[in-house]
């Protein structure tokens, strides 16, 4: 009984959770007052605290989308050759924290033996994080995810060494609206044509008003087509962003042929020796082609490679770029360069204007 009528827990909306509570003692007790750190190999940082206390940290690459069984698989990893303590990074990583650098070589032996490669430290290629692909999201084009999966097989050594100019930070995203973010180097899809709309079931499937109300360009209006109500598409505004499909799924936008991929380069959050900045598309219309994407790998692998022949050390991609100019990255990289890739959006000047650096 008297459980029957204890009230349900209330959810607390608290945001994210206090990281503190993740972390292991070491790094709470000499949290900022670190007196340097070093990496004794790719995969492992080093910190060592003025009070004289040592940190080894082991970081592993993941498949990013992660069942509950590989979930406790690395549970158990932690509690047995680690010290209990372990965190995901916001690119999926898992990192595991030890205060005796005995347990490190075990660590890493075990975790590669499971399947998950130790790296992405220093000037390697990072894990590339992307959007939620169909297991989350309700209008992606194709599965960012397996895009992921494809890539991180064609890059796996660059991902466990340490040879590349600087650190390369990779994003793919199922659809336009891209919130797989800036990056060095991106993967995004892209739908080339305006919805095909199943009039018959417009009417009957969707709430007309909300599917106007989410068009970010005011291209789709209410129609009367066949004495049924249905909705219109203006394609001259039309964006081909897909954001009408979640609300209306006859108003379909994925298609075989003209929904393709496109690869942007030289994106950048920080303001570590440059100003932040937004990427620029280099190339598109290559093939959705699941389950590999041969086609955007060999691409991908094409840019990569060239900036790490041709940069200096610890040049970013996109100081690169700015070094020897877009025409010189098109020559060496040999990427065709069209009408496309022109860079016309009228509030450009504005918006580009990004940084947070102070200028007169």
């Amino acid at each position: 009984m008297a459980q029957a009528a204890a009230k349900p827990r209330k959810a607390v909306e608290c945001g994210v959770p206090d990281v503190q509570q993740f972390l292991h003692p070491l790094m709470i007790k000499n949290y900022g007052t670190w007196k340097y750190h070093d990496r004794p190999r790719p995969g492992v940082l080093h910190h060592v605290a003025r009070s004289g206390d040592e940190l080894w940290t082991v970081k592993c690459g993941t498949q990013r989308q992660m069942d509950v069984g590989t979930v406790r698989k690395l549970c158990d990893i932690a509690d047995r050759y680690g010290e209990g303590y372990m965190r995901f990074t916001i690119r999926s990583n898992v990192e595991i924290s030890v205060a005796d650098g005995a347990r490190v070589a075990p660590l890493i032996k075990v975790l590669e033996d499971s399947g998950f490669p130790v790296g992405g430290t220093g000037n390697s290629v990072s894990m590339i994080a992307h959007t939620q692909g169909w297991l989350h999201c309700d209008i992606p084009g194709t599965d960012a995810s397996g895009v992921v999966k494809a890539l991180m097989d064609e890059l796996y050594e660059e991902f466990k060494r340490e040879e590349m100019p600087n650190r390369v930070h990779m994003s793919t995203s199922c659809c336009e609206i891209n919130c797989g973010g800036q990056a060095d180097l991106a993967i995004i899809i892209q739908h080339t044509k305006p919805p095909t709309i199943n009039h018959d079931l417009v009417g009957n499937v969707c709430e007309r008003p909300a599917v106007v109300a989410r068009c970010p360009v005011a291209a789709i209006r209410p129609a009367m087509i066949n004495g049924k109500p249905s909705l219109e598409v203006d394609e001259k505004k039309c964006i081909c962003c897909g954001a009408c499909y979640p609300p209306c799924p006859p108003m379909q936008i994925n298609d075989p042929e003209f929904s393709k991929f496109a690869v942007w380069v030289g994106g950048k959050n920080s303001n570590a020796r440059g100003r932040p900045t937004f990427m620029k598309m280099v190339t598109a219309n290559l093939p959705n082609n699941p389950p590999r994407w041969p086609e955007v790998a060999a691409v991908v692998k094409n840019i990569l490679y060239t900036y790490k022949a041709d940069a200096r050390p610890w040049e970013r991609l996109s100081d690169w770029v700015e070094r020897i100019g877009w025409p010189r990255f098109f020559e060496k990289t040999g990427l065709p360069f069209t009408k496309y890739l022109i860079d016309d959006w009228r509030g450009a000047r504005a918006n580009l204007n990004a940084s947070a650096h102070v200028r007169f």
